[in-house]
C-alpha cells in the first residue's frame, strides 16, 4: 500500500488543491465535448424544453454524485474494489463497462479537441486532436502529474465559466420561457434526457472525482463532512456550466438563426458574438475536450488498476490508453456528432450497473463502510434515483436499438 501512504503524507494544502481538483475533474468531465454537442442538437430540437431535460440532469447528477462520494470516501476504496467484496467478480464486470466506455468518450473527447482547435486556430482537426492528445499525455509524464492535473483542470473549468457567461449574455436567451420549461416543459423526450443523462453522469464520469478524491487522503469516517461539502460543490460547478451553455445555445435558437452544419455548436457561437464568438467557441470546446480526454483517461485506468499499483506504472497505462484513442480518432474518421451522442446512450447503461453496488454496500455492507451509520434520507434517495436510473437505462437499450437500425 505504498500509494497509500503517500497520500497520507500530504499537506493540508496539497489535499485541498487534490480535493479542488477532484470537484473540477468530475464537473469538466461532466461537461465534456459530448455534453456540448448534445446540448446543441437537443436545444435545436426542441428549444426552451431542453430545460427540463437540464434540470433533470442535475438531480439526478446530484443524487448520484452525493451517494457515489460518500461511499467510495468513507470505505477508501474504489468502486470496483467494492464491488469485488460485494459479488466476487462484479467488479471487474464494472471495471470492463466504464473501461469500454472510456473508450467510445475519449474518442469522441479528442474529436472534440480537434473540432476546438480548428475553430480556434483553424487548424486541420485532425492534427489540432493529435497535438491535443500530446498535451494530456504531457500532463501524466510530469514528474507531478497529480498536482498538474489538478492544475489543469482548475484553470480550464474556470476558463470555460467566464467564457459561457459572456456567451450566455450576449445570446440574451428568452430567460422566461426557459424558466416556464424548467418545470413545465411543452415536450419531455425520454431519450434525450437519458442521452443526457448519460452523457453527464453515466460511465467514467460518475466515478471521476470520487476516485480522484481517494488520492488526496480524505478518506474514512473523519472526514465525512469534507467528502460531502466537495461533492456538493462539484455538482454546484457542473450545475452552473450546464445552464450556461445551455442559455447561449437556445438564446441563438429563439432568435431565429437555424444550425444546418455538422459542428452545430460552433454555428450557435458564431451567430451569437461573430467572429469572436466563434474563436470563444474554440477555447471553450478545447478546454471541455482536453479536460474530458484528462478525465475519461485517468478514471478508466483507475478502474483497470489497484490503489497498490505505483503511480508511476499507472500513469504510463495512463500514456498508453490516450495515445491508443488517438489513433483509433486519427483512422476513424466518423463524424463527432454521431459517435458523442451514441457514447452518452451507452453510458447510460452503465450506471444502473455501478450506482446499485454502491447504494447495497451503503445499506448492507458496514463493515465495508468502517461501522459508519450510513444517512438514511441519502440512502432513500439513492435508491429512487437508482430506479429512474434502470428506467432510463431501458430507453438507452431501446436508444441505441434505433441507432444501429
Amino acid at each position: 500500500m505504498a500509494d497509500t501512504g503517500t497520500k497520507l503524507k500530504l499537506s493540508s494544502s496539497a489535499r485541498r488543491t487534490a480535493l479542488m481538483g477532484a470537484m473540477f475533474l468530475m464537473a469538466t468531465s461532466a461537461i465534456g465535448p459530448g455534453f456540448i454537442t448534445q446540448t446543441t442538437v437537443f436545444t435545436a430540437q426542441i428549444g426552451a424544453a431542453f430545460a427540463f431535460a437540464i434540470l433533470a440532469s442535475i438531480l439526478i447528477d446530484m443524487a448520484v454524485q452525493m451517494n457515489v462520494w460518500r461511499v467510495i470516501g468513507v470505505s477508501g476504496l474504489r468502486a470496483q474494489e467494492l464491488g469485488n467484496k460485494v459479488v466476487p467478480g462484479i467488479g471487474w464486470l464494472l471495471s470492463g463497462l466504464v473501461f469500454l466506455g472510456g473508450v467510445v468518450f475519449n474518442i469522441g473527447n479528442i474529436a472534440g479537441t480537434g473540432l476546438g482547435a480548428n475553430a480556434m486556430l483553424g487548424v486541420d482537426p485532425k492534427i489540432g486532436g493529435t497535438v491535443s492528445a500530446v498535451v494530456a499525455i504531457l500532463v501524466f509524464l510530469s514528474k507531478k502529474a497529480g498536482m498538474a492535473l489538478d492544475r489543469i483542470v482548475v484553470l480550464l473549468g474556470a476558463l470555460m465559466i467566464l467564457l459561457m457567461i459572456y456567451v450566455a449574455v450576449v445570446a440574451a436567451p428568452p430567460l422566461g420561457e426557459a424558466l416556464k420549461n424548467t418545470f413545465l416543459p411543452d415536450t419531455v423526450d425520454f431519450l434525450i434526457i437519458t442521452t443526457l443523462v448519460g452523457g453527464t453522469v453515466g460511465g467514467y464520469i460518475t466515478y471521476a472525482g470520487a476516485h480522484r478524491m481517494l488520492d488526496s487522503g480524505a478518506t474514512g469516517i473523519e472526514h465525512v463532512q469534507q467528502i460531502t461539502r466537495s461533492s456538493i460543490l462539484g455538482i454546484i460547478v457542473t450545475g452552473i456550466m450546464r445552464v450556461l451553455l445551455f442559455l447561449a445555445i437556445l438564446g441563438v435558437v429563439a432568435g431565429g438563426t437555424v444550425l444546418t452544419s455538422n459542428n452545430m455548436a460552433a454555428e450557435a457561437f458564431g451567430a451569437a458574438a461573430g467572429e469572436i464568438g466563434l474563436r470563444m467557441f474554440g477555447i471553450v470546446l478545447w478546454a471541455a475536450a482536453i479536460t474530458s480526454v484528462i478525465g475519461a483517461a485517468f478514471t478508466s485506468v483507475s478502474f483497470i488498476t489497484s490503489s497498490r499499483t505505483p503511480e508511476r506504472k499507472r500513469n504510463l497505462i495512463t500514456v498508453v490508453f490516450i495515445a491508443g484513442c488517438a489513433l483509433v480518432y486519427f483512422f476513424l474518421g466518423q463524424a463527432p456528432q454521431q459517435l458523442l451522442i451514441f457514447a452518452g446512450a451507452f453510458n447510460g447503461l452503465i450506471l444502473p450497473v455501478g450506482f446499485g453496488v454502491l447504494l447495497w454496500v451503503a445499506w448492507r455492507r458496514r463493515d465495508l463502510m468502517h461501522g459508519y451509520a450510513y444517512p438514511k434520507w441519502l440512502l432513500l434517495l439513492g435508491v429512487a434515483t437508482w430506479l429512474i436510473t434502470l428506467f432510463l437505462g431501458w430507453n438507452s437499450m431501446l436508444g441505441l436499438a434505433k441507432l444501429w437500425s
